[in-house]
């Protein structure tokens, strides 16, 4: 079975759990400690990742593991509760997968969002950022390898992977919260170490403002397939040299779980605009 048919086997099982149902044609991935925006979708039809075929498991804490397809401020919106790393052991054409069901399902919007760690000295934690551009230091690419034209053209452009017309409407979404969006620019590393001091004053040289291990590969393969993207960042904690004290995983956790109501707010209000 090729790829493809992976992909095309794996939204069709989709599309038979959802039924009669609309499908959906916006898309959240939910990142570390994230996924209760899930659980906020009606009605809901949840769909654990090891039920589906060929979609692989998400074992990193925070990442639950399920597809829900349900509607949110009248919108019918799929949301991924969890996804699988690059440092897991995949390759990045399954770290992928889920985008590629998602592109078949006719999803024509995704919003991604992770945890990650505060480059910008200037950043809070608990601030949400929108992605306005991405470095990729992972070392890898989720388009190499032979092309299959059915998902997209061979060399994609990249001049705009993170859209200008989402990103202003997160800005109005914020701005009604009261609660302005920085923005800056996202770096993907391979980890599942976190950075070093070192590491980290290059990468502020360079120009970035945050620092992950997710999100580019997925963003990449979007718009690929032609997916319009818009990317946000729970700065969970400053990054390694930032603070004098170590980095830990239960720190990523207990801020997102501070966070979690006005980031539900947050995309609700962007997707009721969309």
């Amino acid at each position: 079975m090729t790829y493809y048919d992976q992909v095309k086997e794996a939204a069709d099982a989709v599309t038979a759990r959802v039924g009669g149902g609309e499908l959906p044609s916006t898309a959240v991935v939910l990142g570390s400690g994230l996924g209760d925006f899930a659980s906020s979708l009606e009605p809901g039809v949840s769909m654990p990742y090891d039920a589906l075929p060929h979609w692989p498991a998400s074992r990193v804490v925070g990442h639950e593991g399920r597809l829900v397809v349900g509607t949110a401020r009248g919108r019918t919106v799929a949301a991924l509760a969890g996804r699988c790393h690059l440092y897991e052991g995949h390759d990045l054409r399954t770290v992928t997968f889920s985008i590629r069901v998602l592109g078949l399902l006719g999803v024509k919007i995704l919003i991604l969002t992770n945890a990650a760690g505060g480059v910008n000295t200037g950043f809070a934690q608990g601030a949400l950022m929108v992605i306005d551009d991405h470095i990729n230091l992972m070392g890898q690419n989720p388009l190499v390898g032979p092309n299959d034209d059915r998902l997209g053209a061979r060399f994609p452009d990249m001049t705009e992977v993170y859209s200008t017309r989402l990103r202003r409407i997160a800005d109005q979404a914020g701005r009604e919260l009261g609660r302005p969006l920085p923005h800056g620019v996202y770096a993907a590393l391979l980890g599942p170490s976190y950075e070093t001091p070192a590491e980290i004053r290059y990468l502020r040289t360079i120009g970035v403002d945050a620092v992950g291990m997710s999100t580019v590969p997925e963003a990449i393969v979007a718009r690929h397939m032609g997916i319009e993207v818009l990317a946000v960042s729970c700065i969970s904690n400053m990054a390694a040299g930032v603070l004098p004290q170590p980095l830990d995983h239960a720190e990523v956790m207990e801020t997102t779980r501070r966070v979690r109501g006005q980031f539900i707010a947050l995309l609700e209000g962007i997707i009721g605009r969309l």
